[in-house]
């Protein structure tokens, strides 16, 4: 600590501060607004004390705080406003002697951030705010904040330009909101009033974003104090900064329009008509030089626009002919698209009625044949309905298999008769040529000599030697034809009752099939009439008579007096003894058991 005299609140501030609990110090903290607010103090022991502050590092806990998450903060964005402002008033007026750099270079513009991060952080709570009372809460501390930030650049010039860069201020000035959007605009208008140059010390694309939001808000906004606030700042932009007046005229030509049209008569005209004088004085200035522009351009428009009309009437009669044939024949593919898109959908319609039709006349002459047929010729029925379906599946696979293959082989057959044709040719071409050659004398093949016959004939043995012959007698080629002939036909009975059994098991689960149909298709008990009883009531007199039997020696068995069921006591309630039916009806099927 600095050895001189200090001021004792000062002092023992900063000793609480460090004996104190770090949730503690931001309380603490506000008791600098009461120091600094002492009504006795002078400028220079006002001075003092800012100097005695910053020495005992009470300023940077102050920033230090303000980095912090507020929300966390003993009293929240109340303490963080109050410890803004309290900031800013520390730094004006101070003039460090040990370390300036340190000061002017580092502290001053983290202060300036933190300020702009905080004021962004109310400006987002402020819109999301739904209660009167926590709005206006909220935009107090952000004009606490702005005001801070206001007189902070206000006591160091160099910081204008730092605010007017810094992307937290582009983003508190980009808003919707009417309310912190006056407010901005208020801290650009004493950015400027301040330090008239700034505009042109800043960058080329944060000077037209800044711009560029001014005269948003005049054309989005129909609201007299945004009107008010962004003309005003137009109007100082225009006397401060001359160069810039040419950047209103190139860059917004529609910006006097929009003055004249929608904001006259707003309560500010005396900006706007000024606005207007300045804007209407850069334009006639140029005016000369602009004219003779305008009208060279004007010339060279004429003539290009004639010369494109001429060749746009020479190109015009075929163009429409062209355009009325193109037409014509999209609107003939359409309608033909239509045409066979409606007659696919009537033959789909049609071949699906075909295919019903046919399975129902198919099913009800199915029907109409167990009736006529006797219940032992049903299997031999059946088989001969099955051969026949079967040669015809296969008849219409052949066709369709060999049209198929006849469109795959086509390529082929038609290279096969062009090799044909060509060969015939060649044939016929050799022919005529070997007709027109004179016949040669007769001349005898030349025989072998011994020489050559003895070498044949050694490797005729040689070959013979290395793969004789295998040899078999009679007596076990007769007996391995035995063999064979047992094989085959113990081979093709075993086929034949295959394929009756297979036979056997499709009829029966045809005829299961169509009584599962018959069930799932039949009435309810109150609807059934007399004529349903003839769908489930066996065509043979053998089977119900059986049945019939079946079901009286049912009925007698549940009349039975107790003492012939003693033996039943653990048998299921639905189950009858073999005995008792075999009694009846012998060797009879009741309920699937014989």
């Amino acid at each position: 600590f600095p050895m001189a005299a200090t001021d004792p609140q000062v002092l023992a501030l900063a000793a609480q501060i460090t004996e104190s609990r770090e949730q503690e110090i931001p309380l603490l903290l506000l008791k600098l607004k009461g120091i600094l607010s002492r009504s006795s103090l002078g400028c220079e022991e006002s001075n003092k004390i800012k100097q005695d502050i910053y020495d005992y590092g009470l300023t940077q806990y102050c920033l230090l705080v303000l980095k912090q998450d507020h929300s966390q903060l003993h009293g929240a964005w109340a303490t963080a406003a109050q410890l803004a402002e309290i900031l800013s008033h520390c730094c004006v007026g101070l003039e460090v002697k040990e370390d300036p750099e340190e000061f002017y270079k580092k502290f001053l513009p983290s202060v300036v951030d933190s300020l702009l991060v905080l004021g962004k952080r109310l400006q987002a709570r402020f819109i999301r705010a739904i209660k009167d009372k926590e709005k206006q809460d909220f935009l107090h501390w952000f004009q606490i904040v702005t005001d801070a930030i206001c007189w902070l650049f206000g006591g160091h010039i160099q910081l204008t330009a730092r605010v007017l860069q810094n992307d937290r201020f582009l983003q508190l000035l980009i808003t919707d909101d009417v309310e912190t959007a006056v407010i901005m605009m208020s801290v650009l208008h004493n950015i400027l009033r301040i330090n008239s140059s700034v505009l042109l010390q800043v960058e080329e694309e944060t000077l037209h974003s800044v711009l560029d939001e001014l005269v948003y808000k005049l054309s989005s906004t129909t609201n007299p104090a945004v009107g008010s606030a962004a003309t005003k700042l137009l109007l100082l932009v225009a006397k401060s900064c001359k160069q810039l007046v040419q950047l209103f005229t190139a860059r917004y030509k529609g910006l006097k329009r929009l003055l004249s049209k929608q904001w006259t008569g707003k309560g500010f005209d005396r900006e706007v008509n000024q606005l207007l004088d300045v804007l209407y004085l850069e334009q006639s200035s140029g005016k000369g030089e602009m004219q003779k522009q305008h009208q060279a351009a004007c010339i060279i428009q004429a003539a290009w626009r004639g010369f494109q009309t001429r060749k746009r009437l020479k190109k015009l009669p075929q163009a429409v002919v062209t355009l009325q044939r193109s037409f014509r024949a999209k609107r003939e593919q359409e309608l033909q698209h239509l045409t066979k898109q409606k007659e696919d959908e009537a033959l789909k319609l049609q071949v699906q009625l075909q295919r019903q039709r046919a399975m129902r006349l198919f099913h009800e002459r199915q029907l109409a044949l167990l009736e006529v047929v006797h219940a032992s010729q049903v299997n031999k029925y059946m088989q001969e309905m099955e051969e026949k379906s079967a040669l015809t599946i296969q008849r219409f696979w052949r066709g369709y298999r060999a049209r198929r293959i006849f469109h795959q082989q086509k390529q082929s057959l038609k290279e096969y008769k062009a090799a044909v044709i060509i060969q015939r040719a060649a044939c016929k071409f050799l022919e005529k040529r070997r007709r027109r050659r004179p016949f040669s004398p007769w001349k005898e093949p030349k025989g072998l000599t011994d020489e050559q016959r003895l070498a044949l004939q050694q490797k005729v043995d040689d070959y013979i030697k290395l793969h004789p012959a295998s040899q078999m007698s009679e007596e076990m080629s007769k007996e391995l034809h035995i063999q064979a002939q047992a094989k085959l036909a113990q081979f093709l009975l075993r086929n034949r009752l295959d394929q009756r059994a297979a036979q056997r098991r499709e009829a029966l689960l045809a005829q299961v099939n169509t009584d599962v149909e018959l069930l799932m298709n039949a009435p309810g008990l109150a609807e059934t009439t007399e004529k349903d009883f003839g769908a489930f009531m066996s065509r043979s007199i053998p089977i119900a008579t059986k049945a019939r039997q079946t079901h009286n020696t049912m009925l007698k068995y549940t009349r039975w007096p107790w003492w012939k069921k003693l033996g039943d006591e653990f048998m299921e309630d639905d189950v009858i003894p073999d005995d008792a039916i075999n009694t009846e009806l012998e060797t009879l099927f009741i309920g699937g058991r014989k």
